[in-house]
This record gives C-alpha cells, structure tokens and sequence, in this order.
C-alpha cells in the first residue's frame, strides 16, 4: 500500500492548444470573452483574455474552472443545489467566495480522472456554456 498520492494535469502546451480551441469558437460567436485552464488543484495554467472582454469575468473565469477543478463537476451542475433550501446552500460564498455555481466551468476528465478544468466567461451563461463545452470536446478529440 503506497502512502502517497500522485495526481496527472494536462501540461501548459495542452492548455495552450485548449485556449486557442476555445478562442476560435468565440470568434465564430462573435464574443468577447476569457478563457481559463487550471490543473486538478484549479491553480491557472494558462488564460486569454480577448481584446474587449468584460474585466469582471476575469476572474469569474478563473473562478468557474477553479470551482469545477475542485468539485470535478459542471459550475452549472451547482447551481440548484446552491439555491436557498438546496443541500448546498451558501456554497458560493466558501472559499473565498472564489465557489461559482453558474454555467462555464467544466471538468476535464481522461479516463476518468481530473486532469483539469475550463473556465469561460464573458458572454451569456448560455454562451460561456456553450464554449466551454466546445473546450471540453476539444480536449477529447486531442487525448483520445
């Protein structure tokens, strides 16, 4: 029995190829946005910042992949949870208040297991979703 832990992130050249993936959609949505990759710990890999995206979402980007890197889940799979009377009430405000639980962030599985998260925002939650997924099916066509 090992006493040790070993987790695997994608490397900063993956996250790379992640970012532009992610950029070419948003142009092709005529968006402005920002886009984060974080590790499995949700520490920042590697991050755009489009010319004319909102200065806020910056970090709600960082924040969204950081969150779904921590819970290994959708930021939208949070939300209902989250609401008052929800299982999870008040998750937003832990950590930091750094817990988003509104769509854009999600997790980056390879068979399996975490290897690091997307984040996106910007746009509309349907819009930040909607590139993030792209991000997500880009990682598989590029791992897989």
């Amino acid at each position: 029995m090992s006493l040790f832990t070993t987790t695997s992130s994608i490397n900063a050249n993956l996250a790379r190829k992640l970012i532009e993936a992610g950029e070419e959609k948003l142009h092709e949505m005529g968006i402005a946005s920002n886009i984060a990759i974080v590790d499995t710990q949700g520490f920042l890999i590697t991050f755009l910042r489009m010319d004319g995206a909102q200065l806020p979402s910056i970090e709600h980007a960082i924040n969204k992949g950081y969150t779904s890197a921590l819970f290994g889940a959708a930021t939208a799979s949070l939300s209902k949870d989250a609401e008052p009377g929800g299982s999870l009430y008040g998750l937003n405000i832990t950590l930091n208040q750094r817990v988003i639980v509104f769509a854009g962030g999600e997790p980056l599985l390879h068979d399996g297991l975490l290897v690091g998260a997307v984040g996106v925002s910007g746009g509309t939650a349907e819009q930040d979703q909607q590139v993030a997924g792209h991000v997500v099916q880009a990682f598989k066509d590029l791992v897989c």
